[in-house]
Protein backbone atom coordinates (compact mmCIF):
# COMPACT_ATOMS: atom_id res chain seq x y z
CA UNK A 1 0.00 0.00 0.00
CA UNK A 2 1.50 3.33 -0.99
CA UNK A 3 0.29 6.42 0.80
CA UNK A 4 0.93 9.71 -0.88
CA UNK A 5 1.63 13.04 0.72
CA UNK A 6 -1.77 14.53 -0.03
CA UNK A 7 -4.83 13.30 1.85
CA UNK A 8 -7.05 13.35 -1.23
CA UNK A 9 -4.67 10.98 -3.02
CA UNK A 10 -4.82 8.29 -0.37
CA UNK A 11 -6.10 4.94 -1.65
CA UNK A 12 -8.00 2.55 0.51
CA UNK A 13 -5.70 0.04 2.18
CA UNK A 14 -6.19 -3.35 0.52
CA UNK A 15 -7.09 -6.45 2.43
CA UNK A 16 -4.13 -8.75 2.83
CA UNK A 17 -4.20 -12.46 3.39
CA UNK A 18 -2.80 -13.66 6.69
CA UNK A 19 0.64 -15.22 6.75
CA UNK A 20 0.67 -19.00 6.73
CA UNK A 21 3.85 -19.04 8.80
CA UNK A 22 5.10 -16.30 11.15
CA UNK A 23 8.56 -15.02 10.27
CA UNK A 24 9.35 -14.68 13.99
CA UNK A 25 9.44 -18.49 14.20
CA UNK A 26 12.00 -18.83 11.38
CA UNK A 27 15.13 -18.49 13.60
CA UNK A 28 13.88 -21.20 15.96
CA UNK A 29 12.98 -23.51 13.09
CA UNK A 30 16.29 -23.06 11.25
CA UNK A 31 18.42 -23.49 14.36
CA UNK A 32 16.49 -26.65 15.26
CA UNK A 33 17.06 -28.08 11.76
CA UNK A 34 20.80 -27.34 12.01
CA UNK A 35 20.96 -29.00 15.42
CA UNK A 36 19.28 -32.13 14.06
CA UNK A 37 21.65 -32.21 11.08
CA UNK A 38 24.71 -32.00 13.33
CA UNK A 39 23.30 -34.69 15.61
CA UNK A 40 22.58 -36.89 12.59
CA UNK A 41 26.12 -36.27 11.21
CA UNK A 42 27.66 -37.40 14.53
CA UNK A 43 25.70 -40.66 14.46
CA UNK A 44 26.37 -41.07 10.73
CA UNK A 45 30.12 -40.74 11.32
CA UNK A 46 29.98 -43.52 13.89
CA UNK A 47 27.96 -45.88 11.69
CA UNK A 48 29.95 -45.14 8.52
CA UNK A 49 33.37 -45.64 10.07
CA UNK A 50 32.57 -48.89 11.89
CA UNK A 51 30.76 -50.34 8.86
CA UNK A 52 33.73 -49.50 6.60
CA UNK A 53 36.30 -50.84 9.08
CA UNK A 54 34.19 -53.89 9.91
CA UNK A 55 34.35 -53.23 13.66
CA UNK A 56 31.33 -53.55 15.94
CA UNK A 57 29.24 -50.41 16.48
CA UNK A 58 29.87 -49.06 20.01
CA UNK A 59 27.44 -47.44 22.45
CA UNK A 60 25.86 -44.48 20.61
CA UNK A 61 25.26 -42.36 23.73
CA UNK A 62 28.73 -40.81 23.50
CA UNK A 63 28.19 -39.80 19.85
CA UNK A 64 24.75 -38.49 20.72
CA UNK A 65 26.33 -36.28 23.40
CA UNK A 66 29.00 -35.22 20.90
CA UNK A 67 26.34 -34.14 18.40
CA UNK A 68 24.39 -32.18 21.02
CA UNK A 69 27.49 -30.37 22.28
CA UNK A 70 28.69 -29.59 18.74
CA UNK A 71 25.26 -28.25 17.74
CA UNK A 72 25.17 -26.01 20.80
CA UNK A 73 28.57 -24.45 19.99
CA UNK A 74 27.86 -24.08 16.27
CA UNK A 75 24.41 -22.54 16.70
CA UNK A 76 25.61 -20.16 19.42
CA UNK A 77 28.39 -18.86 17.14
CA UNK A 78 26.13 -18.34 14.12
CA UNK A 79 23.25 -16.88 16.14
CA UNK A 80 25.54 -14.07 17.27
CA UNK A 81 26.00 -13.16 13.59
CA UNK A 82 22.26 -13.13 12.84
CA UNK A 83 22.65 -16.21 10.64
CA UNK A 84 19.27 -17.68 11.54
CA UNK A 85 17.32 -14.41 11.22
CA UNK A 86 14.55 -14.34 8.65
CA UNK A 87 16.05 -11.49 6.61
CA UNK A 88 19.41 -13.30 6.37
CA UNK A 89 17.78 -16.56 5.33
CA UNK A 90 15.85 -14.73 2.61
CA UNK A 91 19.01 -13.39 0.94
CA UNK A 92 20.11 -15.33 -2.19
CA UNK A 93 23.83 -15.53 -1.35
CA UNK A 94 25.04 -18.68 0.39
CA UNK A 95 27.12 -18.06 3.53
CA UNK A 96 29.89 -20.56 2.71
CA UNK A 97 32.62 -18.65 4.56
CA UNK A 98 30.50 -18.02 7.66
CA UNK A 99 29.44 -21.66 7.99
CA UNK A 100 32.94 -22.98 7.31
CA UNK A 101 34.63 -20.69 9.83
CA UNK A 102 32.01 -21.40 12.48
CA UNK A 103 32.30 -25.14 11.97
CA UNK A 104 36.10 -25.02 12.04
CA UNK A 105 35.91 -23.23 15.37
CA UNK A 106 33.43 -25.82 16.61
CA UNK A 107 35.77 -28.66 15.63
CA UNK A 108 38.75 -27.06 17.37
CA UNK A 109 36.72 -26.54 20.54
CA UNK A 110 35.57 -30.17 20.47
CA UNK A 111 39.15 -31.35 20.13
CA UNK A 112 40.27 -29.03 22.94
CA UNK A 113 37.62 -30.29 25.36
CA UNK A 114 38.38 -33.92 24.42
CA UNK A 115 42.02 -33.37 25.38
CA UNK A 116 41.17 -31.32 28.45
CA UNK A 117 38.85 -33.93 29.93
CA UNK A 118 40.84 -36.88 28.53
CA UNK A 119 37.83 -38.38 26.74
CA UNK A 120 39.45 -38.68 23.29
CA UNK A 121 39.64 -42.45 23.64
CA UNK A 122 35.84 -42.62 23.86
CA UNK A 123 35.52 -41.70 20.18
CA UNK A 124 37.08 -43.28 17.14
CA UNK A 125 39.27 -40.79 15.26
CA UNK A 126 37.93 -42.07 11.96
CA UNK A 127 34.32 -41.51 13.05
CA UNK A 128 35.22 -38.05 14.35
CA UNK A 129 36.87 -37.06 11.04
CA UNK A 130 33.88 -38.28 9.01
CA UNK A 131 31.65 -36.22 11.31
CA UNK A 132 33.81 -33.10 10.89
CA UNK A 133 33.79 -33.34 7.07
CA UNK A 134 30.19 -34.49 6.56
CA UNK A 135 28.44 -31.98 8.82
CA UNK A 136 29.38 -28.72 7.00
CA UNK A 137 28.57 -30.25 3.60
CA UNK A 138 25.09 -31.24 4.73
CA UNK A 139 24.62 -27.90 6.55
CA UNK A 140 25.44 -25.91 3.40
CA UNK A 141 23.21 -28.10 1.23
CA UNK A 142 20.38 -27.64 3.73
CA UNK A 143 21.00 -23.86 3.80
CA UNK A 144 20.81 -23.65 0.00
CA UNK A 145 17.53 -25.57 0.00
CA UNK A 146 16.14 -23.43 2.84
CA UNK A 147 16.93 -20.23 0.93
CA UNK A 148 15.10 -21.61 -2.09
CA UNK A 149 12.04 -22.48 0.01
CA UNK A 150 12.05 -19.15 1.88
CA UNK A 151 12.22 -17.11 -1.31
CA UNK A 152 9.38 -19.10 -2.85
CA UNK A 153 7.32 -18.70 0.32
CA UNK A 154 7.97 -14.95 0.38
CA UNK A 155 6.97 -14.65 -3.28
CA UNK A 156 3.68 -16.45 -2.53
CA UNK A 157 3.08 -14.33 0.58
CA UNK A 158 3.13 -17.43 2.78
CA UNK A 159 5.86 -15.97 4.99
CA UNK A 160 7.22 -12.49 5.54
CA UNK A 161 7.29 -9.54 7.86
CA UNK A 162 4.01 -7.68 8.26
CA UNK A 163 5.14 -5.87 11.42
CA UNK A 164 7.34 -3.37 9.53
CA UNK A 165 6.45 -0.28 7.50
CA UNK A 166 8.51 1.89 5.18
CA UNK A 167 8.37 5.67 5.50
CA UNK A 168 10.46 7.87 3.29
CA UNK A 169 11.32 10.25 0.50
CA UNK A 170 9.61 9.52 -2.81
CA UNK A 171 12.83 9.07 -4.77
CA UNK A 172 14.41 6.86 -2.11
CA UNK A 173 11.31 4.67 -1.78
CA UNK A 174 11.02 4.34 -5.56
CA UNK A 175 14.67 3.26 -5.81
CA UNK A 176 14.04 0.24 -3.54
CA UNK A 177 13.35 -2.68 -5.86
CA UNK A 178 11.94 -6.11 -4.91
CA UNK A 179 15.44 -7.46 -4.16
CA UNK A 180 16.13 -4.50 -1.85
CA UNK A 181 12.83 -5.04 -0.04
CA UNK A 182 13.71 -8.70 0.35
CA UNK A 183 17.09 -7.81 1.84
CA UNK A 184 15.81 -5.11 4.18
CA UNK A 185 12.38 -6.47 5.06
CA UNK A 186 12.36 -10.13 4.15
CA UNK A 187 9.30 -9.43 2.00
CA UNK A 188 8.69 -8.56 -1.62
CA UNK A 189 6.07 -5.96 -0.71
CA UNK A 190 5.61 -3.75 2.34
CA UNK A 191 3.33 -0.96 3.51
CA UNK A 192 4.82 2.28 2.19
CA UNK A 193 4.19 5.84 3.36
CA UNK A 194 5.67 8.34 0.92
CA UNK A 195 6.50 11.87 2.07
CA UNK A 196 5.76 15.05 0.16
CA UNK A 197 7.66 16.11 -2.94
CA UNK A 198 6.62 19.79 -2.72
CA UNK A 199 9.54 22.21 -3.04
CA UNK A 200 8.06 24.73 -0.59
CA UNK A 201 9.48 23.88 2.87
CA UNK A 202 6.39 24.87 4.87
CA UNK A 203 3.96 23.06 2.57
CA UNK A 204 6.22 20.01 2.59
CA UNK A 205 6.32 19.98 6.40
CA UNK A 206 2.52 20.28 6.59
CA UNK A 207 1.97 17.45 4.11
CA UNK A 208 4.64 15.33 5.80
CA UNK A 209 2.80 15.80 9.08
CA UNK A 210 -0.46 14.57 7.52
CA UNK A 211 1.32 11.55 6.02
CA UNK A 212 2.85 10.72 9.36
CA UNK A 213 -0.57 10.87 11.03
CA UNK A 214 -1.77 8.16 8.62
CA UNK A 215 1.40 6.17 9.26
CA UNK A 216 1.03 6.51 13.05
CA UNK A 217 -2.60 5.35 12.92
CA UNK A 218 -1.55 2.35 10.84
CA UNK A 219 1.28 1.50 13.26
CA UNK A 220 -1.08 1.63 16.25
CA UNK A 221 -3.89 -0.35 14.64
CA UNK A 222 -1.71 -3.08 13.08
CA UNK A 223 0.73 -3.74 15.91
CA UNK A 224 3.73 -2.59 13.86
CA UNK A 225 7.02 -3.16 15.67
CA UNK A 226 9.49 -1.34 13.44
CA UNK A 227 9.63 1.63 11.09
CA UNK A 228 12.33 1.76 8.43
CA UNK A 229 13.14 5.19 7.03
CA UNK A 230 14.25 5.72 3.43
CA UNK A 231 15.66 9.25 3.46
CA UNK A 232 18.74 10.88 1.95
CA UNK A 233 21.40 10.92 4.65
CA UNK A 234 22.35 14.50 3.80
CA UNK A 235 18.76 15.73 4.36
CA UNK A 236 19.29 16.29 8.09
CA UNK A 237 16.37 18.71 8.36
CA UNK A 238 13.87 16.09 7.23
CA UNK A 239 15.48 13.35 9.31
CA UNK A 240 15.15 15.53 12.42
CA UNK A 241 11.55 16.33 11.49
CA UNK A 242 10.67 12.65 11.13
CA UNK A 243 12.44 11.79 14.40
CA UNK A 244 10.30 14.33 16.25
CA UNK A 245 7.17 12.58 14.98
CA UNK A 246 8.38 9.02 15.50
CA UNK A 247 9.18 9.53 19.18
CA UNK A 248 5.45 9.43 19.93
CA UNK A 249 5.37 5.77 18.82
CA UNK A 250 6.78 2.90 20.94
CA UNK A 251 8.54 1.19 18.03
CA UNK A 252 12.06 0.76 16.77
CA UNK A 253 13.04 3.18 14.01
CA UNK A 254 16.01 2.58 11.71
CA UNK A 255 17.45 4.63 8.88
CA UNK A 256 18.18 2.67 5.70
CA UNK A 257 21.27 3.41 3.64
CA UNK A 258 20.33 5.86 0.91
CA UNK A 259 20.94 5.35 -2.80
CA UNK A 260 24.54 6.54 -2.62
CA UNK A 261 25.44 4.36 0.36
CA UNK A 262 23.77 1.31 -1.19
CA UNK A 263 26.16 1.45 -4.14
CA UNK A 264 29.06 0.65 -1.80
CA UNK A 265 29.90 -3.02 -1.30
CA UNK A 266 26.39 -4.28 -2.04
CA UNK A 267 25.13 -2.42 1.10
CA UNK A 268 26.79 -4.63 3.68
CA UNK A 269 28.85 -3.43 6.61
CA UNK A 270 32.64 -3.45 6.72
CA UNK A 271 32.36 -6.60 8.82
CA UNK A 272 30.67 -8.19 5.84
CA UNK A 273 27.89 -9.67 7.94
CA UNK A 274 24.93 -7.33 8.43
CA UNK A 275 23.26 -4.61 6.42
CA UNK A 276 24.06 -1.08 7.59
CA UNK A 277 21.02 0.26 9.47
CA UNK A 278 21.25 3.28 11.76
CA UNK A 279 19.01 2.90 14.79
CA UNK A 280 17.61 6.34 15.55
CA UNK A 281 15.09 5.08 18.12
CA UNK A 282 15.35 1.90 20.16
CA UNK A 283 12.34 -0.30 20.73
CA UNK A 284 10.73 -0.40 24.18
CA UNK A 285 10.10 -3.72 25.93
CA UNK A 286 10.32 -6.82 23.76
CA UNK A 287 7.32 -9.08 23.23
CA UNK A 288 8.62 -11.47 25.89
CA UNK A 289 9.22 -8.65 28.38
CA UNK A 290 5.76 -7.24 27.73
CA UNK A 291 4.24 -10.69 28.35
CA UNK A 292 6.11 -11.07 31.64
CA UNK A 293 5.07 -7.59 32.77
CA UNK A 294 1.46 -8.17 31.73
CA UNK A 295 1.34 -11.49 33.59
CA UNK A 296 2.54 -9.78 36.77
CA UNK A 297 0.03 -6.96 36.31
CA UNK A 298 -2.92 -9.32 35.99
CA UNK A 299 -1.83 -11.65 38.80
CA UNK A 300 -1.01 -8.96 41.37
CA UNK A 301 -3.82 -6.70 40.16
CA UNK A 302 -6.48 -9.36 40.69
CA UNK A 303 -5.09 -10.32 44.10
CA UNK A 304 -4.95 -6.66 45.16
CA UNK A 305 -8.48 -6.03 43.90
CA UNK A 306 -9.84 -9.00 45.88
CA UNK A 307 -7.85 -8.16 49.02
CA UNK A 308 -8.70 -4.43 48.94
CA UNK A 309 -12.33 -4.83 47.86
CA UNK A 310 -13.70 -4.25 51.42
CA UNK A 311 -11.64 -1.05 51.66
CA UNK A 312 -13.00 0.14 48.32
CA UNK A 313 -16.59 -0.58 49.37
CA UNK A 314 -16.15 1.37 52.62
CA UNK A 315 -14.52 4.21 50.68
CA UNK A 316 -17.47 4.37 48.26
CA UNK A 317 -19.91 4.56 51.20
CA UNK A 318 -17.86 7.30 52.87
CA UNK A 319 -17.82 9.40 49.68
CA UNK A 320 -21.56 9.00 49.28
CA UNK A 321 -22.24 10.01 52.89
CA UNK A 322 -19.85 12.96 52.67
CA UNK A 323 -22.03 14.83 50.20
CA UNK A 324 -23.68 14.88 46.81
CA UNK A 325 -21.81 13.79 43.73
CA UNK A 326 -20.62 10.62 42.06
CA UNK A 327 -18.38 8.09 43.79
CA UNK A 328 -15.89 7.84 40.97
CA UNK A 329 -14.01 10.51 39.07
CA UNK A 330 -13.25 9.56 35.45
CA UNK A 331 -10.69 11.57 33.51
CA UNK A 332 -9.17 11.13 30.06
CA UNK A 333 -5.47 10.28 30.07
CA UNK A 334 -2.93 9.34 27.38
CA UNK A 335 -1.45 5.87 27.56
CA UNK A 336 0.78 3.47 25.67
CA UNK A 337 1.55 4.53 22.08
CA UNK A 338 -0.38 7.78 22.64
CA UNK A 339 -3.77 6.05 22.93
CA UNK A 340 -6.31 7.85 25.10
CA UNK A 341 -8.18 6.01 27.85
CA UNK A 342 -10.47 6.78 30.78
CA UNK A 343 -8.71 6.56 34.14
CA UNK A 344 -10.73 5.79 37.27
CA UNK A 345 -10.26 7.38 40.68
CA UNK A 346 -12.37 7.84 43.76
CA UNK A 347 -13.78 11.39 43.75
CA UNK A 348 -11.94 13.59 46.22
CA UNK A 349 -12.91 17.06 44.98
CA UNK A 350 -16.03 19.12 44.58
CA UNK A 351 -15.14 19.66 40.90
CA UNK A 352 -14.63 17.18 38.07
CA UNK A 353 -12.37 18.82 35.52
CA UNK A 354 -11.80 16.91 32.30
CA UNK A 355 -11.38 19.53 29.62
CA UNK A 356 -8.80 21.76 28.03
CA UNK A 357 -8.09 23.64 31.27
CA UNK A 358 -7.35 21.61 34.41
CA UNK A 359 -6.00 23.13 37.61
CA UNK A 360 -3.64 20.91 39.57
CA UNK A 361 -4.37 20.25 43.22
CA UNK A 362 -2.36 22.29 45.74
CA UNK A 363 -1.72 21.98 49.44
CA UNK A 364 -4.85 22.96 51.44
CA UNK A 365 -6.82 23.13 48.19
CA UNK A 366 -10.39 24.25 49.06
CA UNK A 367 -11.80 22.05 46.29
CA UNK A 368 -10.75 18.88 48.15
CA UNK A 369 -13.49 17.37 50.33
CA UNK A 370 -12.94 16.34 53.94
CA UNK A 371 -13.01 12.64 53.15
CA UNK A 372 -10.97 13.41 50.03
CA UNK A 373 -8.05 14.70 52.11
CA UNK A 374 -7.84 11.38 53.92
CA UNK A 375 -8.13 9.39 50.70
CA UNK A 376 -5.45 11.42 48.92
CA UNK A 377 -3.06 11.26 51.89
CA UNK A 378 -3.26 7.44 51.91
CA UNK A 379 -3.46 7.17 48.08
CA UNK A 380 -6.71 5.22 48.48
CA UNK A 381 -8.24 7.40 45.76
CA UNK A 382 -5.97 5.61 43.25
CA UNK A 383 -7.25 2.09 43.99
CA UNK A 384 -9.92 2.06 41.20
CA UNK A 385 -7.01 2.17 38.75
CA UNK A 386 -6.59 -1.54 39.45
CA UNK A 387 -9.49 -1.87 36.99
CA UNK A 388 -7.42 0.02 34.39
CA UNK A 389 -4.54 -2.37 35.06
CA UNK A 390 -6.68 -5.48 34.60
CA UNK A 391 -8.19 -4.00 31.44
CA UNK A 392 -4.68 -3.54 30.03
CA UNK A 393 -4.82 0.27 29.83
CA UNK A 394 -2.34 0.73 32.66
CA UNK A 395 0.38 -1.21 34.44
CA UNK A 396 1.11 -1.50 38.14
CA UNK A 397 4.43 0.24 37.50
CA UNK A 398 5.16 2.81 34.81
CA UNK A 399 5.23 6.55 34.13
CA UNK A 400 2.29 8.21 35.89
CA UNK A 401 -0.27 9.49 33.35
CA UNK A 402 -1.18 13.16 33.34
CA UNK A 403 -4.40 14.88 32.33
CA UNK A 404 -4.56 15.48 28.56
CA UNK A 405 -4.37 19.25 28.98
CA UNK A 406 -1.15 18.92 31.00
CA UNK A 407 0.17 16.23 28.67
CA UNK A 408 -0.19 18.47 25.62
CA UNK A 409 1.38 21.39 27.47
CA UNK A 410 4.40 19.44 28.73
CA UNK A 411 4.92 17.81 25.33
CA UNK A 412 5.34 21.23 23.73
CA UNK A 413 7.91 22.30 26.31
CA UNK A 414 9.99 19.14 26.78
CA UNK A 415 11.61 17.46 23.78
CA UNK A 416 11.74 13.96 25.31
CA UNK A 417 8.33 14.03 26.98
CA UNK A 418 6.67 11.89 24.26
CA UNK A 419 9.03 8.99 25.04
CA UNK A 420 7.01 8.42 28.24
CA UNK A 421 4.33 6.85 26.03
CA UNK A 422 6.70 4.03 25.07
CA UNK A 423 5.48 2.17 28.16
CA UNK A 424 2.07 1.71 29.72
CA UNK A 425 1.30 4.32 32.38
CA UNK A 426 1.48 3.00 35.92
CA UNK A 427 -0.25 3.33 39.26
CA UNK A 428 3.20 4.06 40.64
CA UNK A 429 6.58 4.61 39.08
CA UNK A 430 10.29 5.18 39.48
CA UNK A 431 9.77 8.94 39.73
CA UNK A 432 7.17 8.57 42.49
CA UNK A 433 9.36 6.40 44.75
CA UNK A 434 12.17 8.91 44.28
CA UNK A 435 10.18 11.76 45.79
CA UNK A 436 8.55 13.20 42.63
CA UNK A 437 4.99 12.44 43.65
CA UNK A 438 1.94 14.68 43.34
CA UNK A 439 1.64 17.98 41.51
CA UNK A 440 4.23 19.36 39.09
CA UNK A 441 4.08 23.14 39.56
CA UNK A 442 7.29 23.89 37.62
CA UNK A 443 8.95 22.84 34.39
CA UNK A 444 12.06 21.82 36.32
CA UNK A 445 10.03 19.31 38.36
CA UNK A 446 8.30 17.75 35.36
CA UNK A 447 11.68 17.58 33.56
CA UNK A 448 13.11 15.64 36.52
CA UNK A 449 10.11 13.32 36.47
CA UNK A 450 10.49 12.71 32.72
CA UNK A 451 14.19 11.94 33.20
CA UNK A 452 13.36 9.29 35.82
CA UNK A 453 10.54 7.87 33.71
CA UNK A 454 12.84 7.45 30.72
CA UNK A 455 15.47 5.79 32.91
CA UNK A 456 12.82 3.30 34.04
CA UNK A 457 11.77 2.52 30.44
CA UNK A 458 15.37 2.01 29.32
CA UNK A 459 16.33 -0.12 32.35
CA UNK A 460 13.17 -2.14 32.94
CA UNK A 461 13.36 -5.51 34.62
CA UNK A 462 10.93 -7.63 36.60
CA UNK A 463 13.05 -7.14 39.70
CA UNK A 464 12.94 -3.35 39.22
CA UNK A 465 9.13 -3.46 39.15
CA UNK A 466 9.08 -5.49 42.35
CA UNK A 467 11.47 -3.03 44.01
CA UNK A 468 9.26 -0.10 43.01
CA UNK A 469 6.12 -1.79 44.36
CA UNK A 470 7.83 -2.41 47.71
CA UNK A 471 9.19 1.16 47.87
CA UNK A 472 5.72 2.48 47.04
CA UNK A 473 4.34 1.03 50.28
CA UNK A 474 6.95 2.95 52.28
CA UNK A 475 6.39 6.08 50.19
CA UNK A 476 2.65 5.99 50.97
CA UNK A 477 3.42 5.66 54.69
CA UNK A 478 5.81 8.63 54.50
CA UNK A 479 2.93 10.69 53.11
CA UNK A 480 5.35 12.83 51.08
CA UNK A 481 3.82 15.38 48.65
CA UNK A 482 0.34 13.82 49.04
CA UNK A 483 -2.35 16.52 49.08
Amino acid sequence: MAIGSKAQDLPVSPQRTPLAFPCEAIPYLLSTIDALIILFAALLGCFAYHLISGTPIPDLSAYFALGLFASFIHIARLSAQGYFEFETAAKPSLEIAEVSVAWLGTGLLLAFFALLFKIGGTFSRGAFLIFLFAAPIVLLAERKFVKYLVRRAVARGAVGRRDVVLLGDANEVESLGPSDLLSFFGASEVHKFVLSTDEDREIRRFEDGKTFEFAANFVRSHGTKEILLALPWNDTDRIDFVRDYIKTLPVSAKLLPDKQIRTLNNYVSSAGQRIVLLEIQRAPLSTTEQSVKRTMDVAIGLLALIFLFPVMVLTALAIKLDGNGPIFFVQNRRGFSGRNFSMFKFRTMTVQENGEVITQATRNDPRVTEIGRLLRAASIDELPQLLNVIRGEMSLVGPRPHALAHDNYFERLLQDYAFRHHAKPGMTGWAQVNGLRGATPSIEQIAQRVQLDLWYINNWSLWLDIQILIKTLFEVMRNRNAF
